[in-house]
């Protein structure tokens, strides 16, 4: 009785432990099904319904620190590995491939020589190793040493075609990210892209994103992908053939092995299918988010003085740090997405897939009747285990071999729909620039509406809803500018003025005068080309005979000379026949002598843009147009910083060079340069009209007076109100407003 007791305690303490054990795997079991089931479930709805429901639920609501920038893309489909994607593949297949007989083309085919040659090798090496084994079970050490001093020496050559693999998907990817880079910079650059891209259209948020990033890890994807599958699909068809060949050739019938390793693969194929996320939108969206970030940074580091006057460091951290932890979720996402994926992946392709290679290599030996027994000797019987453990070695690292190549193509299947991201990312880019520089232009940045209302046009006369149609024409003269029924139209449809109608014939000045977003700076996009003529005709000189500087010129990277002569290169400056020594008289003419000695000398590099004062950039720019002598300078508050003495000498001297001036100023001082005046009255009128500089200065003094003189009558009546109450007394005014 008192064993039977201590047997039931002891099975009652291993149920115990065991139970505890049991609950903690349920456990896990039961974690592992909450997260997953509700994952396949959807997986598979979207797959049997057409890809409906909501989606993953990724990037920030509308209202996000992206919502206005964002706005070009949530009306696109996300992307996928489907037949947009194959043809957006094909478009860019023309840029990588340019022509029949290339660089790019014959590095492809001695990748495609070097991959082959792994995979003769791979097999090679196999066999190689059977044998090794064979001479071991045998007992053969002189077979055995020579065979592994030949395992060795067959080791050198696959070692270099291994690094010779990489060293050509390198040169491969950067070979393609070359030609994607050229074209973009050629089609950036042409016609004034890419003024139009960012100022015109709205689709693409932040184009420095798209040139830089998008375009290198599309072509590290597509030169990888096409590694990680032309290998793998190498092995696996010849790895397939060789094993085929040796089980019939030992009288094994290799059907059973193959449908089976085909009903695992398909199997696996259809679960990581189903429970694949969209990592194409997971990627895209990532990349959006760092291309959103950094241009985050470019503001901080282009208006940092300012920010620094109001003291606004707080908030632009908080925006840094809203754009920040935007990408670190989505990151997040990623990677949490990723963890569940590849523990499926891993567990298929690593477990299950080995239980079945281990019943695909021994069926074939067990079965086999080359491998039997039989009524054998013993001698011939350890000769035939010996034969065995040959083939059961070369099979299994075959088979090892042609697992890991299905399941490197099984594993692309991410990397395809990553490489779907970036493909929509880069063709979308191209797509832009082709349009844009075909006139065709798309604002869904509604948002920024106001801003640019501010900016390129202000108070407009009505507002056109809807693409814009250009129908106006642009005829290129010799002489003189004529604007004929020409409307000032914003890049969102804001009519600042319905039609403009003015000549300015070569030796005229005109001065442009109006209040604060009239269209004075519209007019001069207008007529630099850079907003197009949507009615109307616009005869004006070629491009090279107007020169626009701006209120704020800009500063190039380069020598104090490059400044001076910009956009200019020596070289162009030579064939127009200017050396140091004209360049020093340009100075002298606007006053800014001094900074060759004081910088170093014309072959000074610096930052110009810090080292510059505010007057000193202006004068650069009026250097500038005397250096280019264009028949027509557009000058648009271009000296507001230059003192009055020194600014009035500068207009001289260009009205002595023989320069017509198109300027936009309020300094009454420099009218007296200028011949006409074309006056905005900021509600959509205008008049253009002869300049009569005297009365126009009698006039302005007229209403200076007027306004210092009216200035002070609130003041005086308040003060007369004051004395009313002090001394009990009506004013005679008051007395007179009565009666009145």
């Amino acid at each position: 009785m008192t064993h039977m007791l201590h047997a039931a305690a002891r099975r009652a303490q291993w149920s115990r432990a065991g139970a505890a054990q049991r609950a903690a795997c349920l456990l896990a079991a039961a974690y592992g099904l909450k997260i997953l089931c509700p994952i396949i479930r959807r997986r598979l709805k979207r797959a049997g319904g057409g890809g409906g429901g909501s989606q993953d639920g990724v990037g920030p609501a509308d209202g996000g620190p992206e919502g206005p920038r964002r706005a070009g893309n949530r009306g696109r489909a996300s992307p996928a590995v489907d037949a947009e994607f194959f043809k957006q593949l094909l478009e860019l297949r023309k840029l990588f491939f340019p022509k029949l007989v290339s660089a790019e083309l014959g590095l492809l085919c001695l990748h495609s020589v070097a991959l082959v040659s792994r995979t003769f090798l791979s097999i090679y090496v196999a066999a190689l190793d059977g044998k090794i084994v064979k001479s071991i079970v045998e007992k053969k050490p002189r077979s055995f040493v020579f065979k592994l001093i030949k395992w060795l020496m067959i080791a050198i050559p696959a070692t270099f075609v291994n690094s010779t693999i990489r060293y050509l998907e390198c040169k491969l990817a950067l070979a393609f990210r070359t030609r994607l880079v050229d074209h973009a910079y050629e089609t950036y650059f042409a016609d004034q892209t890419y003024y139009r891209v960012i100022s015109m259209d709205g689709r693409l948020a932040n184009p420095d994103q798209s040139l830089t990033e998008d375009i290198m890890m599309f072509s590290q994807s597509v030169a990888h992908l096409y590694s990680n599958l032309t290998k793998p699909i190498l092995d696996v068809m010849l790895t397939s053939y060789t094993l085929i060949r040796t089980a019939r050739s030992r009288g094994a019938n290799p059907i059973g092995p193959t449908v089976l390793a085909g009903l695992v693969v398909y199997a696996t194929a259809r679960v990581l299918k189903a429970c694949s996320p969209k990592f194409g939108k997971l990627v895209a969206e990532e990349a959006h988010k760092k291309g959103y970030l950094r241009f985050m940074h470019s503001r901080i580091i282009a208006n940092v003085e300012e920010i620094a006057f109001y003291r606004g460091h707080k908030v632009e951290m908080k925006q840094l740090q809203k754009s920040y932890k935007a990408l670190a979720d989505q990151m997040n996402l990623i990677l949490s997405k990723r963890l569940w994926y590849i523990m499926i992946e891993q567990f298929l392709m690593k477990y299950v897939w080995s239980s079945c290679g281990m019943i695909m290599v021994a069926v074939p030996i067990i079965t086999a009747t080359g491998f039997a027994d039989g009524e054998l000797e013993d001698g011939q019987k350890q000769a035939m285990v010996s034969e065995r453990t040959e083939a059961f070695t070369t099979s299994r690292n075959l088979l090892i071999s042609g697992a890991d190549a299905i399941e490197r193509i099984m594993s692309s299947y991410k990397e395809v729909t990553e490489l779907a991201g970036y493909t929509a990312r880069v063709y979308n880019m191209f797509s832009v620039f082709d349009e844009v520089k075909r006139g065709i232009y798309k604002r869904t940045a509604v948002a920024q509406g106001s801003e640019n209302n501010s900016k390129n046009g202000g108070k407009a006369e009505f507002h056109i809803s809807g693409p814009l149609e250009i129908k106006g024409k642009v005829i290129d003269v010799d002489n003189g500018i004529i604007c004929e029924n020409v409307p000032i139209i914003t890049p969102n449809g804001d009519v600042v003025v319905s039609r403009l109608n003015f000549q300015v014939q070569e030796g005229m000045n005109l001065l442009i005068t109006g209040p604060n977003g009239c269209g004075k700076s519209s007019l001069f996009r207008i007529l630099s080309g850079l907003w197009p003529v949507y009615e109307g005709v616009l005869y004006k000189p070629p491009p090279q005979h107007m020169f626009y500087i701006p209120q704020r010129p800009y500063m190039s990277i380069g020598t104090l000379r490059d400044q001076v002569i910009y956009p200019d290169s020596v070289d162009d400056m030579h064939e127009k026949g200017y050396q140091d020594q004209d360049l020093e008289c340009i100075l002298h003419t606007v006053h800014l002598y001094h900074i060759v000695q004081r910088e170093g000398g014309w072959d000074a590099v610096m930052d110009w843009k810090d080292v510059l004062s505010g007057g000193e950039k202006q004068r650069m720019g009026m250097a500038r147009m005397f250096y280019h002598k264009p028949k027509y300078a557009l000058l648009d508050e271009c000296t507001s910083a230059v003192s009055i003495d020194v600014e009035g000498k500068i207009f001289q001297a260009a009205k002595a060079a023989g320069i017509s001036l198109l300027s936009i100023t309020h300094r009454p001082s420099l009218w007296k340069y200028h011949t006409h005046l074309l006056q905005f009255d900021g509600q959509g009128g205008w008049r253009f009209e002869q300049l009569d500089t005297a009365i126009r200065l009698s006039l302005s003094e007229e209403k200076q007076r007027l306004e210092s003189q009216l200035a002070g009558i609130p003041k005086m009546q308040q003060r007369l109100n004051e004395l009313c109450k002090i001394l009990g007394e009506d004013s005679v005014l008051k007395t007179m407003d009565k009666e009145e």
